[in-house]
């Protein structure tokens, strides 16, 4: 499975700068940067939550799942995978 971050996408919808939106919700701009491209392993709530609220947006608009192309290759195999 991966996770998709659409973090720039909805940057230009609100023709937000980066910079700005760093500054507002208290990271650095290597930071930003690092979760826009997706090279992060997590975010924390409250992050996410003024990302949202700077882009009045939910967090849904910023981040998608998308299956990889060999998920569900060994459904109804048996195996428990949690």
């Amino acid at each position: 499975m991966a996770i998709i971050v659409n973090l720039d996408v909805m940057l230009a919808k609100r023709k937000v700068k980066s910079k700005e939106l760093a500054a507002f919700v208290g990271i650095t701009e290597q930071n930003l940067s690092l979760l826009k491209s997706g090279k992060v392993r997590g975010i924390r709530f409250t992050t996410l939550s003024k990302i949202c609220e700077r882009l009045a947006c939910q967090p849904g608009d910023i981040l998608e799942w998308r299956p990889d192309a060999d998920d569900g290759a060994d459904e109804g195999a048996g195996g428990d995978d949690f």
